[in-house]
C-alpha cells in the first residue's frame, strides 16, 4: 500500500500534467456561469455578492483605463467590456425575477444591495429615484455613450485607411537600413493590433449603447410587471404596489447603472487617448497647468466674479487665490528650471571648450578681398537701414569680371572695432591695400581739375585717385555741381576705391583654381585646343604666370581662345613665362591697341632716342651675360633720370587728354614696363611687334637723344 507522501506526489504530478486542461476550462466556465444567471434562480445573498463584484469589476476596469499608458496596452478591453455587460444584464434578469416573485414581502426581499440603493441613495422616495435614474441614463446614453461611439467609429475608419501607408513606411525604413527584420516585424504586428483594437472598440461601443437602452426598458418592464403582480396576485393596494415595486425596481436600476456608467467612462477614456506612451493623468495635468498665463487670466476672472455683490465670495475668491498661487509656483519653477538649464548649457560649453582638441577649423584663413568698416559705417552695408554699398560692390565685381575675363572673388565685409568710427580698410590676401575716413551721411564733392568756386565743408582727398575733394551736406549737392564739382555719395566713394585697388592688383586675384576654371570653360567649346596644353606642353603654374603677367600690365584675358592657341604654338619652344607672355601679347595686339586708343584712327606714342635705346640694349646684354636679372645692369643714375622722364611725358599726355604709350623694342619692352609702373600710373609700354600693320601711329615725344635724359625732344 502506498504511503501518504507517495500519494501526494502522484496527485502533484497529475495536477501538473493536466494543468493546461484546468486553465482552458476557466474562461468558458465563467461565461457559462454568467449566462446561467438568466435561467437559474439565485438567493438574495448571492445576488448581493454578484452585484458587488459587478461594481468592483467596473471600477477596476475604469482605473486600468486611466492608468494605461497606451490604448494597445489594454487590448483586452473590448472582451472585458463584453463580459462585464453580459454579467450586468444577467444580474438584471436575476434581480427582476426575485423582485417580481418576492417583492410583496418588503424592500429587503431582493437583497441588501438593492434595498440600500432604493432607500439610502434616493432616501426611499421613488419620485426622486425616477429623476436620478433618468439623469444617469441621459448622462450615460446621450452624452458619454453617443460621443464615445462616434469617436470609435471615426478612429476605426481612419486607422484602417492608414494601414497601407504605415506598412509602406515600415518597408521603406527596412529597405533604407533604419530598422532590422525584428523591428519591422514588431512594428507590423503593432499596426495590425492597432487596427484590430479600434475595429473591436467600434463594435464594443455598440454594447454600451445597447446596455443603456436595455436599462431603460428593464426599468419600465419591472414597474409595470410589479404593479400588476402586486395588485392582482398579492391583493396589494395601488399605493402599496407602486411604493414597493417602484423602490425595488429603481434600486435595481441604480445598481445596474452605476457599473454601466463606469464602463462607459472607461470606454470614452480608452477611445479618446492618443496612441502614445504617456500616462493620462500626467498628460492632462501637464497640458492644463503648463501655461501659467491661463491660470493668471482664470484667477483674474474668478476674482472679478467674487467681488460682485450677491455672489458667493468665499467660493470664487478662494478658487482665485488657489489659481494665483499655482500660477506663481509654476512661474517660479519654470524660472528655476530655465536657470538650471542655462547653467547646465554653460557648463557643458565650458567643458566642451576645455576638452575640444585643436583642429584645422581653428585656423583662420585670410580673405581674398576684405572690407573692414568702423561702427558708424555699418549703415552703409545694412540693407534694413538703406545701405547701398553691398549692391554697389556687386556691380563693381560684375563689371570687372566682364572686363578682366575671370570671376572676381567675393568681398568679405565685416566690422572692425579697432578702426576709427568713420574709417574703412580694404585688404587683399590679408594685406592692407587702402584705407580712408569718410562721412557716411555726407557726400563727396571731387575737384576734377577746374572748378569755379569754393565749397563750405571738410576738405579731404579722394581715396581712389588722390584728387582734392570736400565733404559736403546732401543739400549742397546741386550748388557743388553748378560750380563744376563731381559729387558722389559715400557708398560710391568706397566702391570706387575698391574698384581701383582691384584693377591695380587684378593679377593677385587669379590663381590656379581660376585658371583651371577658364580652361574647363574653354574646353567645353574647344576640347581639342585645351587637351593638348596642360600638362602636356605647359604646366598649370606657368600658364597661371602668363595670365598674371597679362593682368599685371592691364591686358584683359577675355580672348582665352587666342591666348591658349598661342601658348600651344610657342610652349614647345620655350617654357619661360616672360617669353610666352610676349608671344601672347603679339597675338592680342589688336585688342591691346583697341583698348588703349578706344577706336581712334591713330595712336600717339612716345619713343626712346636711338642712342638711349642702344645704351639700354648694351646694359641689358651685359647684365644677361653676368646672370643678373633683366634690368639689374642699368646704372642707378640713368635709371632714376629715365623714370623722371617717363613721369614728365605721362603727365604731359594726360594734360593733352591723350593716352600715354611708350613704344620700344621687344628686348626692352619688359624692362621699360617695369620702369613705367614704378614711375607712373597708367602708362602703357608696347613693342614694335605689338602694333598692328593697319594701325597708324603718331610720335608725340622722344626721350633721350642729344639732350640730357629727362628732357623731351
Amino acid at each position: 500500500m502506498a504511503s501518504g507522501a507517495e500519494r501526494l506526489n502522484s496527485f502533484k504530478n497529475f495536477a501538473q500534467s493536466n494543468s493546461y486542461i484546468i486553465k482552458g476550462f476557466g474562461t468558458p466556465l465563467a461565461v457559462m456561469a454568467i449566462l446561467s444567471l438568466v435561467v437559474l434562480p439565485i438567493p438574495p445573498l448571492a445576488l448581493d455578492i454578484l452585484f458587488s463584484f459587478s461594481i468592483t469589476l467596473s471600477l477596476v476596469v475604469m482605473l486600468v483605463a486611466v492608468y494605461t499608458q497606451r490604448p494597445l496596452d489594454f487590448a483586452a478591453f473590448p472582451t472585458v467590456l463584453l463580459i462585464a455587460t453580459v454579467l450586468r444584464l444577467s444580474l438584471n434578469v436575476a434581480s427582476t425575477r426575485i423582485v417580481l416573485l418576492n417583492g410583496h414581502n418588503g424592500p429587503g426581499a431582493a437583497g441588501s444591495v438593492i434595498e440600500s440603493f432604493g432607500s439610502v441613495v434616493i432616501g426611499g422616495n421613488y419620485t426622486v429615484g425616477l429623476v436620478v435614474f433618468a439623469i444617469l441614463v441621459i448622462i450615460n446614453f446621450i452624452v458619454i455613450t453617443k460621443g464615445a461611439g462616434r469617436i470609435s467609429e471615426v478612429t476605426a475608419r481612419f486607422t484602417l485607411d492608414a494601414m497601407p501607408g504605415k506598412q509602406m513606411a515600415i518597408d521603406a525604413d527596412l529597405n533604407a537600413g533604419l530598422i532590422n527584420q525584428e523591428e519591422a516585424k514588431t512594428r507590423r504586428s503593432d499596426v495590425t493590433r492597432e487596427a484590430d483594437f479600434y475595429g473591436s472598440m467600434d463594435g464594443a461601443s455598440k454594447f454600451v449603447k445597447g446596455d443603456a437602452i436595455a436599462g431603460i426598458l428593464i426599468l419600465l418592464i419591472n414597474i409595470v410587471g410589479g404593479f400588476l403582480i402586486g395588485m392582482i396576485q398579492h391583493d396589494l393596494s395601488f399605493g402599496q404596489a407602486i411604493e414597493v415595486y417602484t423602490l425595488l425596481t429603481i434600486g435595481d436600476g441604480l445598481v445596474a447603472q452605476i457599473p454601466a456608467l463606469l464602463l462607459s467612462v472607461a470606454t470614452a477614456i480608452i477611445i479618446t487617448r492618443e496612441n502614445d506612451t504617456k500616462d493620462m493623468g500626467d498628460a492632462v495635468v501637464f497640458q492644463l497647468v503648463d501655461n501659467p498665463k491661463v491660470m493668471v487670466i482664470a484667477s483674474a476672472v474668478l476674482f472679478a466674479m467674487g467681488v460682485i455683490p450677491g455672489m458667493p465670495h468665499f467660493a470664487f475668491l478662494s478658487m482665485s487665490a488657489m489659481l494665483a498661487g499655482a500660477a506663481y509656483y509654476k512661474i517660479k519653477k519654470r524660472d528655476t528650471q530655465e536657470g538650471e538649464l542655462v547653467e547646465q548649457e554653460q557648463q557643458e560649453q565650458q567643458q566642451q571648450q576645455t576638452q575640444k582638441e585643436l583642429s584645422w577649423d581653428d585656423v583662420r584663413h585670410v580673405d581674398t578681398i576684405g572690407l573692414e568698416v568702423g561702427y558708424r559705417l555699418i549703415p552703409l552695408v545694412d540693407k534694413s537701414q538703406g545701405g547701398e554699398l553691398l549692391s554697389r560692390i556687386k556691380g563693381v565685381r560684375k563689371k570687372q569680371s566682364q572686363e578682366f575675363g575671370f570671376l572676381v572673388p567675393s568681398v568679405h565685409i565685416r566690422d572692425n572695432l579697432d578702426l576709427g568710427p568713420n574709417s574703412y580698410r580694404i585688404t587683399m590676401m590679408g594685406v592692407t591695400m587702402g584705407e580712408a575716413e569718410i562721412r557716411h551721411d555726407w557726400e563727396l564733392a571731387i575737384n576734377p581739375g577746374q572748378v569755379f568756386g569754393e565749397l563750405d565743408g571738410e576738405k579731404t582727398k579722394d581715396p581712389a585717385f588722390g584728387l582734392d575733394a570736400v565733404w559736403i551736406r546732401p543739400e549742397q549737392r546741386e550748388h557743388a555741381q553748378t560750380l563744376g564739382y563731381t559729387v558722389v555719395d559715400s557708398a560710391t566713394v568706397v566702391a570706387t576705391h575698391l574698384s581701383q585697388i582691384v584693377t591695380n592688383h587684378a593679377s593677385q586675384l587669379l590663381g590656379h583654381e581660376e585658371a583651371q576654371e577658364l580652361l574647363d570653360r574653354l574646353g567645353r567649346s574647344h576640347p581639342k585646343l585645351v587637351e593638348g596644353l596642360v600638362p602636356d606642353l605647359l604646366s598649370l603654374g606657368n600658364f597661371v604666370k602668363v595670365l598674371q603677367n597679362l593682368l599685371e600690365e592691364g591686358i584683359a584675358i577675355r580672348d582665352m581662345r587666342t591666348i591658349v592657341q598661342t601658348l600651344v604654338e610657342y610652349a614647345g619652344r620655350s617654357q619661360d613665362p616672360d617669353v610666352l607672355t610676349a608671344a601672347v601679347r603679339i597675338s592680342l595686339r589688336r585688342l591691346i591697341v583697341q583698348d588703349i586708343s578706344e577706336g581712334a584712327p591713330e595712336l600717339p606714342v612716345v619713343t626712346l632716342a636711338p642712342e638711349l635705346e642702344q645704351m639700354l640694349h648694351q646694359s641689358l646684354q651685359a647684365a644677361g651675360s653676368d646672370g643678373n636679372q633683366q634690368g639689374a645692369g642699368i646704372e642707378p643714375g640713368l635709371a632714376e633720370r629715365l623714370q623722371e622722364s617717363l613721369r614728365d611725358v605721362h603727365q604731359q599726355q594726360e594734360m593733352n587728354g591723350e593716352p600715354s604709350v611708350l613704344l620700344t623694342s621687344g628686348l626692352l619692352r619688359t624692362t621699360m614696363a617695369r620702369f613705367a609702373r614704378h614711375a607712373t600710373e597708367g602708362m602703357r609700354v608696347l613693342s614694335y611687334q605689338e602694333i598692328p600693320d593697319d594701325k597708324q601711329i603718331r610720335i608725340v615725344s622722344s626721350i633721350g637723344g642729344q639732350q640730357p635724359v629727362g628732357q623731351n625732344s
